[in-house]
Parts: structure tokens; sequence; C-alpha cells
């Protein structure tokens, strides 16, 4: 069977466990030459019986999990596998109880998956060129659902105290492909916050459009910088936002509709999978998936870290 390319195929596809292993494999060692994760030595032997590898320098046996976000995981790879194909091509996310139900585990599991899984979808930092927009959203609960009083105290100016800021930046569609957004959560929505993620997301001297936020005010000494009023209109020509705005709004409505909740402290794992979908969105879901495989390397994240984050978090600390 060709790779691929539906969720029933999938299912039947990876139910094989010497198709996960060869995935695995493929995945770790794209070369096809498996190495020592002890001594870093390449003679390996393979204990085909248990889909397991052995060192032949320091005795060591490991499988191809050690080194990924499926590393110490008992759980078969076919269910980590329609895990990753579902929250790779799930346009609005999928919940943990959702995720839970599909896959028969327990819901705690199933969250524990997907921070993981968010993890392999987190991309680094790249220069974008070209025409960009940049923009601030921010998250958290609505004002129309507080109590009148409350609203007057909790909620001063534009409504955005107590909220978390996520800045984004979009390279607009050109010659090179579709548009392509990088997001990321901030401490702080200060002017050295703002121009620092713009001048490390975009080249210098590309044109870069923005609101009027006067945070923007020192962005033309590096960039050619145009701004569009808000008050007044919201596009004038080629001036506007409206590109990153709309990736504002489809990460709202998973936020709202799926994960209903989303703690400050992990708020950027969930804006980095919507960032990979909104990137990846002309690809396949057999594409997507594979893109996903590609990042699990090197990414660990174990349910002690992520406790004590949150543990952090509710502390004040994060």
């Amino acid at each position: 069977m060709s790779t691929p390319e539906t969720l029933i195929e999938a299912v039947r596809y990876y139910a094989d466990p010497d198709v996960c292993h060869a995935m695995m494999v493929k995945a770790k060692w794209p070369n096809g030459k498996p190495t020592c994760p002890e001594c870093g030595d390449r003679k390996i032997g393979e204990i085909k019986s248990r889909r397991m590898f052995q060192c032949k320098e320091c005795r060591r046996q490991f499988s191809a999990k050690v080194g990924t976000i499926f590393e110490d995981s008992p759980l078969p790879l076919d269910k980590w596998f329609v895990a990753v194909w579902l929250v790779a091509n799930c346009k609005n996310g999928i919940s943990s109880y959702e995720l839970a139900r599909a896959v028969g585990v327990t819901q705690p599991t199933a969250w524990f998956m997907l921070h993981r899984i968010r993890l392999a979808m987190e991309t680094g930092t790249f220069r974008m060129d070209g025409p960009t927009e940049a923009d601030t959203a921010y998250v958290g609960g609505k004002a129309e659902n507080m109590h009148a009083k409350r609203r007057a105290k909790a909620i001063p100016g534009r409504g955005t105290a107590g909220k978390t800021p996520v800045h984004g930046v979009l390279k607009r569609t050109g010659e090179s492909g579709p548009s392509q957004v990088q997001a990321a959560v901030l401490g702080s929505e200060a002017s050295a916050s703002l121009l620092e993620e713009v001048r490390s997301r975009v080249r210098r001297g590309a044109t870069v459009y923005t609101d009027e936020a006067p945070a923007y005010g020192m962005l033309c000494m590096t960039h050619v910088h145009q701004a569009v009023d808000h008050s007044r209109e919201y596009a004038v020509g080629s001036i506007h936002v409206n590109g990153i705005e709309n990736f504002w709004s489809l990460l709202k409505r998973t936020l709202r509709g799926t994960y209903v909740a989303v703690a400050p402290f992990h708020l950027g794992r969930y804006v980095a999978e919507q960032v990979f979908r909104f990137n990846n969105r002309k690809s396949t879901d057999g594409g997507r998936f594979e893109t996903v495989m590609r990042g699990i390397v090197g990414k660990r994240l174990t349910y002690r870290v992520l406790c004590a984050i949150e543990d952090a978090g509710f502390m004040g600390i994060c």
C-alpha cells in the first residue's frame, strides 16, 4: 500500500507494528544508519523480534523512540500515529476528551499526548522577506461574560487587562508560495518587545504593514513601515493587516470552540499548533502527518516537566 492519504487508510496502514517501526526508523535516521544514543557509535545490530537495536560498542539496547516525543511511552505506535494524524489535520483542533475516545486512552493520557505532539509541531524563527504584516492579539475571557461592576474594575481602557498578548508576523502570498505566519506569546506589549519580534522575523529593509499602535513607532528605522488607522478604516490599498487578522480569527475559533479554556503558561504550544496547520494548509493530510513526524526528533516533554510548568503558572511564576 502507498502512503495513506485519508484517516481510514492511515488507521489500517499503521495497524501493522512493523510498518510503524519502519516509519520511526525513517523519521529518526533519514540516512538509514542508526546511531547509538549512548556513545554515538554507528556499529548497530538489530533485534528484529523485538524491533530494537543494540550498539556493538557499548552493548546498550534502544528503540527508535529514544530521543523523540514518543520516548518512554507505553502506548503502541499505532495509537500515537493516529493521534498525530488527527492533530495535524483537524482544522479547529481536537480536544483531549475526543482524542481519548478516538484512540482508547484516558483523558489525562490524551492531554499529555496532545502537548507532546504540539511540541513536535513547533518551528524555529526564520527571517521573512517581502511584504509582511504584524499585529498583536489578546487571548482571555470575553468582557461581555462578566458582570458590569466586575468588568469596569477588571478591564479598563482598551479591555486588554488580564489577557495574554500574542504577536504575529505574516508574509503575504508571493512568488515563493502562499502566505506564511510566525507567532509567539509575549510577556508584555512594551515597544521593545514588539520591535524585537518584528526585527527578529523580518529582514531589514523589507516592507512591514501594521496598525497605528505606538509600539511600532521606531520600526521605520530598520524597515519600510506603513500603518493603517483602524479608527477610520481597515485598508488603504495594500496597507492593511487583514491577513494576520484572518489567522487570529482561526486561532480564537480553535481556542473558544474546541479547547474552551487555555492557561497562559500552555498557550505557546496551542499557538504553535495553529501556526503549523496554517502554514501547511496547502498540503495533503498525509503530507501534514509526515511533516509532523519529521519534527519529533530531539524534542522531549515529560509529564513531570509539564506539571511543573503548570504548578509554576498557578503560583504566578509563568
